[in-house]
């Protein structure tokens, strides 16, 4: 059992990483017959149990890491044993797990309802949902700029293949917008990162924020310039405005499952932009012109959101324009830049992403039972569950539109709270009170014609119109309104134990702006503290391998500070440089700072 304890602890984070990785390469070698075939392959309910046990294993490992990050401490796990900024690391801290946590606590029951049956419209669904949920966790833990691009790639072509589940031609139309869109965040991502690692020289995350303030004006500028273009990509994750006119018809057309999990997607927006917008680039300068323009940005994604869920035609992107508002709500609390304000914008965060997520089932129960009418909002015959069904979207609309005592409200209040120094504060407090106040008139529409205006069903057996409404299901799909009950009292649960999550989040919101811990936690030192780095970016530096000859290294006593012990008696570091770095350990005097000097070719 200790032998267990000490492999889990040695490998925290990558764990959460290599479940769901290990679970998709497994479920892809069991095989799929086809989408036709599913409901009649024998294996299908082995991908199913091995599928739910995998995401139950995840939620379990996600939860032991909230456990371990909650008292403050950052875990670092260096890949290939090469500490940073030379080689990979997956860092957890508060941010990250609390991030897991919701990935998980969301992903799991979507699973236990997809499998009910929607998992057998189309092919691979198990293997791409844990594709997914492996970039997710990748995004949410890596400590380095390039590996968050590989991680975005990963779940993005998860996504596409997941938006075309169960086929059709609006989801295939819109899929080609969605990858098109990606594709170009995609290369602008790569623009920006070329920008950043040709001014700063590096990309791990701790390093490029002890070295920006470090740079010339005019390498400084450029990197900002790369943060910015980045800020750009992230914002089309997250849909603001205005590039995120995509969302609300790209998250109409998807599957149901598909659609609620896709909730979590424009988060990893919202994460990106904290963790390397919010921390990275904090300077003075940067943040400067990122708080110019995040707030008005916020304020018209907000109202924009809910002025065309006033217009909207379909429930499906209703929800998709209150899923808009709500970025822009946090997109202003993120724009304030303190403690306060981040804490209240993660706490609004998992907030909006549970009760979109129960609000895009809500649409897949009431579109099996308008028949023909499906979810547009049109006046249709009464629903054969309109009672329970009208007090579930009244209670999503209470606490979607944020009204009190539940989590949308507390996460106002708390953005209400922290606006109190700011400059804009009259701006901050109008709009959400305006846009409380239109969610309202929205949701108060839909509830009309959904349920008030609602007409009684035919009842003259011989007519087609009462033989197809006997025809509809007189219940839920199954597991849809089970999975809507568990997240409204997961919901319910958040208001319950509001102070302590709103006290962690504050915790979370200190360490994010911390720069100095990140960098500690991370970067190695040498034996005169000094961070060992790469400054000022040299391009005529050759570093020494194993096949380049044995060369004189100046930086030979650096390397039993940068690498694993066991890799450094390896066989990879030849006995003449284990002869370097014991003379140099005797007979070099340290330098002020730990730069690496120039090796002759």
């Amino acid at each position: 059992m200790s032998d267990l304890l000490q492999f889990w602890q040695t490998h925290t984070p990558i764990l959460s990483i290599l479940i769901p990785a290990f679970s998709g390469f497994f479920l892809l070698l069991l095989g799929n017959p086809g989408a036709g075939l599913l409901a009649q392959d024998w294996r299908q309910p082995w991908r199913r149990g091995f599928s739910l046990f995998s995401a139950l294993c995840g939620l379990a490992t996600a939860i032991s890491y909230l456990i371990t990050a909650s008292d403050g401490s950052i875990t670092v796990y260096q890949l290939s044993e090469w500490s940073a900024p030379f080689g990979i690391v997956l860092v957890l801290d508060q941010l990250s797990a609390l991030m897991l946590v919701l990935t998980y606590a969301l992903a799991l029951p979507l699973l236990w309802y997809a499998s009910q049956d929607w998992d057998q419209r189309g092919r691979y669904f198990h293997a791409m949902f844990h594709f997914l949920l492996m970039g997710l966790c990748g995004a949410f833990l890596t400590g380095d700029l390039f590996n968050l691009f590989v991680f975005f790639e990963i779940l993005l072509m998860a996504s596409y293949v997941l938006l075309l589940h169960g086929q059709g031609k609006a989801r295939f139309q819109l899929g080609v917008h969605y990858v098109t869109i990606n594709l170009v965040a995609s290369a602008l991502f790569l623009i920006g990162l070329g920008m950043i690692y040709g001014s700063v020289g590096s990309l791990n995350m701790a390093d490029v924020t002890r070295l920006l303030p470090t740079l010339a004006e005019d390498q400084h500028k450029l990197a900002v310039a790369g943060g910015l273009l980045l800020f750009v990509v992230f914002g089309i994750k997250a849909a603001m405005l205005p590039v995120g006119f995509w969302l609300p018809k790209t998250y109409a057309v998807a599957s149901t499952p598909v659609a609620a999990l896709f909730t979590i997607m424009t988060k990893v927006g919202i994460y990106a932009i904290l963790r390397v917008n919010g921390t990275i680039f904090n300077d003075v300068f940067s943040q400067a012109i990122l708080a110019r323009w995040l707030l008005p940005i916020g304020l018209i994604t907000s109202l924009y959101g809910v002025i065309g869920a006033m217009g909207a035609e379909r429930l499906r992107r209703f929800v998709g324009f209150m899923v808009l508002s709500s970025i822009g709500t946090l997109l202003v609390a993120i724009s304030m830049f303190n403690d306060a304000a981040w804490a209240a914008a993660l706490y609004y965060l998992v907030h909006s992403t549970l009760i979109a997520a129960a609000f895009y089932l809500f649409c897949g129960w009431v579109t099996s039972q308008r028949g023909k009418y499906k979810d547009h909002l049109n006046v249709a015959p009464k629903m054969k569950q309109h009672k329970i069904m009208a007090i579930c979207y009244f209670l999503i609309a209470l606490i979607m539109a944020g009204l009190p005592p539940f989590s949308g409200f507390l996460g106002k209040v708390f953005i209400l709270q922290a606006s109190a120094q700011h400059p804009a504060q009259a701006w901050i407090i109008g709009s959400i009170l305006v846009v409380s106040l239109l969610s309202i008139l929205a949701f108060t529409r839909v509830g009309f014609i959904l349920f008030w205006r609602a007409t009684p069903p035919e009842d003259c057996e011989t007519r087609t119109a009462c033989q197809i409404y006997r025809a509809l299901p007189s219940r839920a799909p199954a597991g849809n309104d089970h999975t809507i009950y568990l997240l409204l009292t997961g919901l319910m649960l958040y208001v319950i134990f509001a102070a302590p999550v709103q006290n962690f989040t504050l915790h979370t919101a200190q360490q994010i702006q911390n720069k100095t811990l990140y960098q500690n936690e991370i970067l190695k030192r040498d034996k005169s503290q000094q961070f060992i780095s790469i400054q000022p970016y040299d391009a005529q530096y050759v570093p020494e391998t194993k096949y380049g000859g044995e060369l004189e290294d100046p930086n030979a006593y650096l390397i039993p500070h940068i690498i694993h012990s066991n890799a450094l008696h390896g066989e990879h570091i030849s006995d003449y440089k284990q002869r370097q770095i014991q003379h140099q350990d005797q007979q070099i005097q340290r330098p002020d700072d730990a730069k690496l000097k120039p090796m002759e070719p």
